[in-house]
């Protein structure tokens, strides 16, 4: 559907949502950079370690937002759920985050997914928490 000229494009940042925050963006990639190369996060997992306020699209919106300030932020070690990576047609080359992170040793089978419990890392203060039997699965 074409926009007409008279009508402006659609923001990226809606003032007041806490996701839009530099302080709520700032929190996520701390995270991110903690990840050692070779492991993954998925998206839904970076969420639940941050808490209330964090869900797995909104941390999905970050990423694909990072910056390049020179810190480096590994944005291709945040994966889906089901082990696959979700930047397809977002980046150039469009596979270039299974690149980056077969590169690291992480390994893809024929759909391109990892087995992602081979590679998940959970920031070592929350492990515990993580593994909570009544708490159901991190990967549904």
């Amino acid at each position: 559907m074409a926009r007409r000229r008279d009508q402006k494009p659609i923001a990226n940042v809606v003032k007041g949502r806490p996701q839009d925050e530099l302080s709520f963006r700032e929190r996520v990639y701390e995270l991110v950079l903690r990840i050692p190369a070779g492991r993954v996060m998925s998206y839904g997992l970076v969420a639940r370690v941050l808490g209330a306020g964090y869900d797995a699209r909104a941390i999905g919106n970050v990423m694909h937002a990072t910056p390049d300030d020179g810190r480096g932020i590994p944005w291709h070690r945040v994966i889906n759920a089901q082990g696959g990576c979700s930047t397809a047609g977002l980046t150039t080359p469009p596979d270039l985050q299974q690149r980056l992170l077969e590169a690291e040793g992480v390994v893809f089978n024929e759909k391109d997914r990892c087995k992602i419990e081979d590679y998940l890392w959970t920031p070592p203060e929350y492990e515990e928490e993580t593994k909570d039997k009544d708490q159901g699965n991190l990967f549904s």
